[in-house]
């Protein structure tokens, strides 16, 4: 009987341990709590159905096949600028700008590719175009008589003058004559003829008399050729261009603050050009008047050495 009862409670003490199962073992970590931490998602009071039915495109939405595949708009292509349709005033003041860079006298040059050429372009555009901008540029732009740049340009027997056609030197209103280079020599070419073409510049109302130095001076005495031959050179070069040129109408005159208006080399282009009944203006860089010439004064120089004269102890002289 008590086999029994011990047999009965091992079995009892097996079916109890089995059903209870392992104890639970404490931990120190607490889990937390899901609020805790941001989420990326929307919550539900924070969701808006209509903001995701914005964004489904309108084709998904309708059954018709139009709607669904959209035919791509056609490209329309660019008309290009009527540059003609501007009026005749406008299209002078874009020549204006697309000239800006080339100014000065125009002479021969080997920087002429670069500074001009290139410009000179625009002239093969059409022939209203060659007409409005030829005319423009060459009546903006005074070109020298004889070229004066050292090299092989300047003893050229083919001015820049002679180079141009002549329509070109008939757009012409202003042209310069340069007199010094060469003084002891003038080259071969300074000659006028009828292959120079002053006959073809009908619009020109001024000639522009520049002059960088007078053989004259006592400097070029021992260096200049005798008998005063450059001023009898330049006084028949001046005559022979103003015979070519009957319809001018005023000279001006300029040069370099070494030149003297009084000097024989001035007085005698003067007289050349006043015997015409010709109108005489000045340039800017010379500062000449109608009135007198007014003789610079002499600096004084402050760092000259003083010595007493021994003749006259009371005057100093400056070395």
């Amino acid at each position: 009987m008590r086999r029994k009862a011990g047999a009965g409670k091992g079995k009892g003490s097996r079916a109890v341990s089995a059903v209870s199962g392992p104890t639970p073992v404490s931990s120190a970590f607490t889990t937390p709590i899901s609020s805790a931490f941001p989420s990326t998602y929307a919550s539900e009071a924070e969701y808006d159905g209509n903001d995701e039915v914005s964004k489904i495109p309108i084709g998904a939405l309708s059954l018709d096949v139009s709607v669904l595949n959209p035919p791509k708009p056609k490209r329309e292509k660019q008309r290009p600028f009527q540059f003609l349709d501007l009026p005749s005033e406008l299209r002078l003041r874009v020549y204006h700008y697309h000239f800006a860079t080339t100014v000065g006298v125009l002479d021969l040059d080997p920087d002429n590719y670069k500074r001009i050429h290139q410009k000179l372009a625009i002239l093969r555009t059409c022939q209203t175009i060659y007409r409005e901008a030829s005319h423009f540029f060459y009546s903006t732009h005074p070109v020298r008589i004889f070229p004066t740049h050292p090299g092989r340009f300047f003893k050229t027997k083919k001015p820049l003058l002679a180079r141009m056609k002549p329509n070109q030197r008939a757009n012409m209103t202003s042209l310069e004559l340069r007199l010094g280079p060469g003084w002891s020599k003038p080259p071969r070419g300074w000659v006028v003829n009828p292959a120079l073409g002053l006959s073809d510049c009908t619009d020109v109302t001024k000639l522009t008399v520049f002059v960088e130095c007078d053989p004259g001076m006592d400097i070029f005495r021992g260096f200049r050729q005798p008998d005063n031959f450059f001023e009898h050179f330049a006084r028949s070069l001046l005559t022979d261009v103003l015979e070519e040129m009957p319809w001018l109408r005023r000279v001006e005159f300029d040069a370099w603050p070494s030149v003297k208006k009084s000097g024989a080399l001035m007085r005698g282009l003067l007289e050349v050009t006043t015997s015409r009944g010709l109108k005489i203006i000045w340039g800017k860089e010379r500062g000449w008047t109608d009135g007198e010439e007014v003789e610079a004064k002499p600096a004084l120089n402050f760092n000259a050495s003083l010595f007493v004269s021994h003749s006259n102890p009371g005057i100093m002289v400056v070395v």
